[in-house]
């Protein structure tokens, strides 16, 4: 019900989806919305402080960076990115693909909810924004969220899930909120709204159409689902993907997942159905692409997976970042700067799609089977200085 009154254009005393994003990112609301009496709480003034200096920071260390750097090398975007393995980060999802217009991120994490702001009980406003920092806390801190944190952050008080963590990020992109709703897909990928019965297999999630400056709409999708070969074979998903492809992907702190044999149908989805492919070492690995289709184009420097995925070591990616060039930003999970790789993969035309371009920074070269170069010992996993929330 929330988000029906939400999404709906705010009448006088209605509580809008797009003031609510803006409280919950530590931002004034319109000056008539109920949620602006919230603001002279202390507990919002502080949360609204530790959002100013947090996004600037990032903004500075990696946003504006990373948009810097797609302006240069993405020439032709597609309307319509994805992003798997996302969790609620759209922040990134705008960084690399802000010419795009419609947005579709998937994930396990649920949807979740955000009830009425000022129908919390008494001192709860303090507790649901401590929840939002704590649930944001590695994203802004690394670039990515830390999965098993996260499932325990979204899951604490009324306001839960992936939902207010999408509010705060299109909130402090710049982005205004104008419909909000609760989205279905029955097992042929068709969408579901409302009390619509999406089936047996539904996969659950939510439609968000908001505007940038431009006042161009746009349209954000999350979809709560299981992304094995299992997870969607059984759902209408990628069915749905399909409609909306072509399109151009990201692949961030993906967990290597797409390295196993249990996830190769989303693989071979992005594959087939992306002009380009961003990605870090995580995501597809170097093999899984047809040389004869892809033209790469490597950023910085490929040190090794970390600790965790010490398995996962790929030697051609070695090789191919021999002739990388410098990226002066961070990301992934080597997040300092002089440790991260990004990958450009660039679709070469064929006689069934249209041109794909991109400009070039550096020929890349063919990968190769080389000898197996001495594998990188991984740095102890340290939070950088400067962000409180990891001591509380």
């Amino acid at each position: 019900m929330f988000l029906a009154a939400a999404g709906a254009a705010g009448a006088a005393g209605t509580v809008t989806a797009d003031d609510t994003a803006r409280f919950l990112a530590g931002m004034a609301p319109s000056a008539d919305s109920p949620l602006t009496a919230l603001t002279k709480d202390p507990a919002w003034q502080r949360h609204a402080r530790f959002f100013d200096a947090a996004f600037a920071q990032l903004e500075q260390r990696q946003l504006s960076k990373i948009r810097s750097w797609a302006d240069t090398n993405l020439a032709a975007p597609r309307p319509t990115m994805f992003y798997m393995f996302s969790g609620p980060d759209f922040l990134y999802a705008d960084a690399f693909y802000s010419k795009a217009t419609t947005y579709v991120l998937s994930a396990l994490e649920p949807v979740g909810s955000v009830p009425d702001l000022t129908k919390l009980p008494r001192g709860g406003i303090g507790s649901t924004l401590y929840n939002v920092e704590r649930s944001l806390g590695s994203v802004l801190s690394f670039s990515f969220f830390i999965t098993k944190l996260m499932k325990i952050d979204l899951h604490a008080g009324q306001v839960s899930g992936t939902l207010p963590i999408l509010y705060v990020f299109l909130a402090r992109s710049g982005k205004t909120i104008r419909e909000v709703n609760l989205i279905a897909l029955d097992d042929k990928g068709a969408a579901h709204f409302a009390d619509e019965n999406a089936g047996p297999n539904a996969t659950r999630g939510v439609r968000i159409l908001f505007a940038g400056s431009d006042g161009q709409e746009r349209t954000l999708y999350y979809f709560s689902t299981d992304l094995s070969n299992s997870g969607v074979r059984n759902s209408g998903f990628l069915k749905f993907c399909g409609t909306l492809a072509p399109g151009n992907s990201l692949l961030k702190s993906a967990s290597y997942l797409l390295h196993s044999g249990n996830f190769t149908t989303v693989r071979d989805f992005l594959l087939a159905n992306s002009a380009t492919i961003i990605q870090d070492d995580s995501g597809i690995p170097l093999g899984g692409y047809d040389l004869r289709k892809w033209r790469f184009f490597p950023f910085g420097r490929y040190a090794g997976p970390i600790a965790e995925f010490a398995g996962r070591y790929q030697p051609q990616y070695a090789e191919l970042f021999r002739r990388s060039q410098r990226m002066d930003f961070g990301i992934g999970y080597r997040w300092r700067s002089h440790e991260s790789n990004l990958l450009l993969a660039v679709k070469l035309p064929s006689d069934d799609s249209g041109r794909v371009a991109a400009v070039p920074s550096a020929e890349s070269p063919r990968p190769a089977a080389p000898r197996r170069p001495r594998r990188p010992r991984p740095p102890e996993f340290i939070p950088p200085r400067g962000f409180l929330w990891f001591s509380r």
